[in-house]
């Protein structure tokens, strides 16, 4: 992910969700809106964000008929991974241990979920033979 891309707040995050969820990953703002819980937002309000996110550079414009269509010039997972990347370095000096260790003192597992996390564990520890 370059520079020009920072972190996404909270409210344009929402936006990405919903643009990262329409069919083909792209759409025009009545699509976003129309994906809002209620009270919907304002369709300026959309278009303001819609704005930022590109001068941003995490969409792309294209004019079709009257309105423009957006599509995401980065994946969900790709951002994923940059946000939660930064969160490690910032918060955890980069180690990915304490960021696990923090998680596994914070939160409460069921049975399910810590047989998932011990397969997960075996398939890391076979890639790693």
């Amino acid at each position: 992910m370059s520079e020009k891309k920072k972190q996404l707040t909270k409210a344009e995050t929402q936006v990405m969700n919903i643009l990262w969820s329409l069919p083909k990953q792209q759409g025009v703002i009545q699509d976003i809106i129309d994906q809002y819980p209620e009270p919907k937002p304002a369709y300026t309000t959309i278009l303001t964000f819609m704005k930022i996110l590109t001068d941003k550079g995490f969409v792309k414009p294209e004019r079709v008929g009257k309105a423009n269509r957006f599509t995401p010039l980065v994946s969900k997972e790709d951002y994923t991974y940059f946000y939660i990347t930064d969160v490690k370095d910032t918060f955890f000096g980069g180690s990915f241990a304490s960021l696990v260790s923090f998680f596994v003192q914070k939160e409460h597992y069921d049975e399910k979920e810590l047989e998932e996390l011990k397969q997960l564990m075996e398939t890391i520890e076979a890639k790693n033979q």
